[in-house]
């Protein structure tokens, strides 16, 4: 996965993100078809695809934990290659770093968490905790650290609100951590502007 998004990315000259929404969704359909023409398959599909928090085994766990240190041992050790490659490519090449070596581990990083949590959360929403926390992130704060740190924040506090929402009203985990997030984005961006909005009209009361 991690080759074919690095390949369409410069073949197609798409984003990152749609070069990952594309095979992600593709690579998704193909498992499902393989899976349910496979009649050894004794697994529950459903799972599968939207994961079974309250079922994760100790060796799941102990999976997450060494992808989570991993990924913060790269992200740290790269931290401003990553920056580089983010904001200005082109400048990064400049600077002698090697942007598309970093835009390889960049999405390896990203496959190694999707492996890690698909058994949690199943792999249909496990981009709802990927894409959601920072998005949210991105609505408050501006400097990349505090973003980052926000993220983290407002992804385990998801998980929380959401097994606290599973707990009581009988839902299912993966789903409702995953909307969780999706909500708590949508809640930041109309706060932020509904303040917009009363400040803009506070500026031309004084005005």
């Amino acid at each position: 996965m991690v080759i074919g998004i690095n390949l369409v990315n410069r073949a197609s000259k798409l984003s990152t993100d749609t070069g990952i929404g594309l095979l992600f969704v593709g690579m998704l359909a193909l498992g499902v078809v393989i899976i349910s023409r496979t009649r050894s398959f004794s697994g529950d599909l459903t799972s599968f695809l939207f994961g079974s928090v309250l079922g994760v085994k100790d060796s799941d766990i102990w999976l997450q934990a060494v992808a989570a240190i991993f990924t913060l041992v790269a992200v740290i050790a790269f931290h401003r290659l990553f920056l580089a490659l983010s904001f200005n490519p082109e400048k990064a090449a400049t600077l002698g770093m090697r942007p598309r070596l970093a835009h390889i581990a960049m999405l390896t990083l990203i496959a190694i968490a999707i492996v890690a949590s698909f058994r949690t959360v199943g792999t249909l929403l496990v981009f709802g905790l990927l894409i959601a926390p920072p998005a949210t992130a991105a609505l408050l704060v501006r400097r990349v650290p505090a973003m980052m740190a926000t993220a983290c924040f407002i992804g385990v506090s998801s998980i929380f609100i959401g097994l606290l929402i599973t707990y009581h009203f009988d839902t299912a985990a993966g789903a409702t951590m995953a909307g969780t997030a999706v909500a708590i984005f949508f809640v930041v961006l109309a706060v932020r502007e509904l303040a917009l909005r009363i400040g803009r009209r506070t500026q031309l009361q004084h005005a």
